[in-house]
């Protein structure tokens, strides 16, 4: 194509993105369609991939293709493995798209879709990406070293082991958020738990059939596949006998899946891990894009407004004002400092060529950030009053609990109008006993998402049918990625026990890798169950702090980035990383503090004060046990929030102290970048 057609295209597109993020941002005289928020979202993909990613890559990280990558140098046939591109995009992108790009959208179109998008956009191209790509490329030039392993050898011992504290206590909020969120949807469904419950012999049969080497993967695949989607059909032809078995309430079912982590972290990994990744790769990616096609289709009409009343912090899906929460709540999909564990895990001992960074980490952020905004369409096309009563933190068995959340849903305005039999009508369709309370998000993006199914493929059964598929479809790659997160945290937490005790160190050890699993699943399933029993927890508590503690841990990636920009010799771009850095840091100090202190913002403090004064003023039975656990819970959460914010604050410090020496030419640059070996020539 010739320059000036080309640059008329790249014009073209550019102006496209900003007619419809205008539109999407300023038409008030009537709803909006979700086709805007979809070409906002590609051509804000196209023009930051084809301009910004390149210059990243070119001229910031100054990636040489000549150079041999961890994965050749350390290549060794285990986990050190030269892989093409794309298969290592597709591990990339199914490890980072995990529960956060669905769930966090969901919960904050409470304050409308607008608030969401427009970090969506933002937040994934000027930092989610560049966040990956860098952590990437660091790692890839460092023998694949983990993030807290880079700030100790680039910064120094002290920063790298508060790191390292950081980042399991980081994780430890991760995996308990993960759990609560599947808890959630599978609680008082005997037909979504007996899909999930399936796929754990699926998988294993897969895992032992490949390890025998006399099934290929071609027909390990189409078995297992076919078994998902037998799952979920068989679901709805359940007994009444298999229906109350498999009718687990919250706590039940919060103890199952610490079994279950406990046991998927110390089996074999080709026995359930591996597979179960393979398996929800295909879903993953397969859902995805055909959701995507079904919103072109559909092109439904977004029924939340643009801006909700909420954004002051009145609402209770997110009990905060949407400054500066929108950006707590939403995290993966725009910017999240999980994929800064992925980025230096798995995938910089898989990249062979440095020249594709670019694709691996921008591209697959990017990726996600539309997956994103079809979290965002699918919660905002339902009815706002559908949207509100299924994420009520009320228990569904009490009526009296429920007409009154019913009573306050529509006291926000007819736009807001529900009632308990139109929500009862659709727990019928659904094919669940009941749909009020289903809180967490995940169950919303499923009754968005079986809506759509159900217009292009109906039935009579069709909307029960396609919710329960959704259903299984975010519980199984949560559950991936449940599993391997407590694989890895049990990496780091073996590491820092063999500070004290080194055999703890031997992954190869049964004692110490069932010990070290063993605290680990009772660290993060703690804060699960208490999650569990507190109908309010994940709204109110635990999601703002999984959202806090992980822009933490994109703060601490961004602190690595800038050291080593600034030691590359690159001081006059580290900008790229500082400003997201300084952003992140002010938005996440102040959610925490807003969190800790402010009742604005359902703040522990002043919730702790509240159910004092009502334990002292006389309840009793059911309310009292309720009022103690809740205090329970706002107590460990103050401690938790003020524990994070003070180690970031002085990882954050001590960074801060390095690029002054540096700048200064106080100190020398010197980078702990592996020995440079040229590729050889193909």
């Amino acid at each position: 194509m010739k320059p000036l057609l080309r640059a008329l295209l790249w014009i073209a597109i550019a102006l496209l993105g900003a007619t419809a993020v205008g539109v999407a941002a300023f038409q008030r005289s009537e709803p909006v369609n979700a086709l805007w928020l979809v070409v906002a979202g590609v051509c804000t993909f196209a023009i930051s991939y084809r301009f910004y990613s390149a210059w990243l890559v070119a001229k910031v990280l100054t990636v040489d293709d000549r150079r041999a990558p961890a994965a050749v140098t350390c290549s060794d046939g285990k986990d050190f493995v030269p892989t093409p591109k794309w298969v290592v995009f597709g591990h990339h992108f199914a490890a980072i798209a995990g529960p956060g790009p669905l769930v966090g959208p969901v919960l904050a179109a409470q304050f409308g879709y607008l608030p969401g998008t427009l970090w969506i956009l933002v937040g994934a191209t000027l930092g989610g990406g560049v966040h990956d790509a860098v952590v990437l490329f660091a790692s890839m030039r460092r023998d694949g070293k983990s993030l807290g392993q880079m700030l100790k050898e680039e910064i120094n011992p002290v920063v790298g082991l508060i790191a390292m504290f950081s980042l399991l206590a980081i994780m430890t909020i991760i995996l308990a958020v993960l759990g609560l969120v599947v808890v959630n949807a599978l609680a008082d469904s005997p037909w979504g738990l007996f899909t999930i419950a399936c796929t754990i012999p699926l998988a294993m049969v897969m895992g032992i059939a490949l390890k025998g080497g006399k099934v290929s993967v071609t027909a390990a695949s189409i078995f297992g596949v076919v078994g998902l989607l037998a799952a979920v059909a068989g679901g709805q032809y359940l007994t009444e006998g298999m229906k109350a078995a498999l009718t687990l309430k919250k706590t039940e079912l919060s103890w199952a899946l610490m079994i279950y982590g406990f046991a998927a972290a110390v089996l074999p990994v080709w026995l359930l891990l591996a597979p179960r990744d393979y398996l929800s790769t295909f879903m993953k990616l397969g859902t995805v894009a055909i959701l995507a096609v079904f919103i072109v289709v559909l092109m439904p009409t977004l029924h939340m407004p643009a801006v909700t009343p909420f954004i002051d912090g009145s609402g209770f899906v997110v009990a905060a004002p949407v400054f500066p929460f929108v950006f707590i709540t939403i995290a993966c999909g725009a910017v999240s400092g999980f994929h800064a564990l992925i980025s230096s895990g798995t995938t910089p001992k898989l990249l062979a060529r440095e020249k594709d960074i670019r694709l691996v980490g921008y591209g697959s952020m990017i990726v996600e950030m539309l997956v994103a905004l079809m979290a965002i369409i699918a919660a905002c096309a339902l009815q706002p009053g559908q949207y509100f009563a299924i994420n009520s933190p009320v228990d569904p068995k009490d009526p009296v609990a429920v007409e009154a959340q019913i009573a306050k849903i529509n006291a926000y305005g007819p736009e807001y109008a529900v009632t308990k039999v139109e929500m009862e009508q659709l727990a019928h369709d659904l094919g669940e006993p009941h749909i009020i309370g289903k809180v967490g998000g995940a169950p919303t993006f499923a009754v968005g998402m079986a809506h759509m199914f159900a217009k292009v493929i109906p039935g009579q059964t069709a909307l029960s049918l396609w919710y329960h598929f959704a259903i299984m479809f975010e519980a199984l790659f949560i559950l991936t990625t449940l599993d391997a997160g407590t694989r890895v945290g049990r990496f780091i937490l073996q590491d820092l026990l063999g500070q004290i005790v080194p055999r703890m160190r031997d992954t190869g050890s049964w004692g110490a890798n069932v010990t070290a699993t063993f605290l680990l699943v009772a660290a993060w399933g703690y804060f699960m169950y208490q999650g569990a029993i507190d109908p309010e927890g994940i709204a109110k508590s635990l999601w703002p702090i999984f959202g806090i503690a992980n822009q933490l841990l994109a703060v601490i990636a961004f602190c690595l980035g800038t050291t080593i920009l600034i030691k590359m010799g690159k001081a006059r771009y580290a900008w790229c990383t500082f400003v997201p850095m300084v952003f992140l840091t002010v938005i996440t100090f102040t959610a925490g503090i807003m969190k800790i202190w402010s009742p604005k913002a359902a703040g522990f403090i002043p919730t702790i004060n509240k159910l004092e004064a009502a334990i002292a003023g006389g309840l009793s039975g059911v309310p009292l046990e309720k009022a103690r656990t809740a205090l329970t819970n706002a107590r460990v959460d103050v401690g938790i929030t003020a524990m994070f914010l003070i180690l970031v604050s002085a990882i954050v410090i001590g960074c801060s102290r390095e690029w002054i020496l540096l700048l200064r030419k106080q100190k020398p640059a010197v980078l702990q970048e592996s020995d440079y070996v040229a590729l050889a020539e193909p």
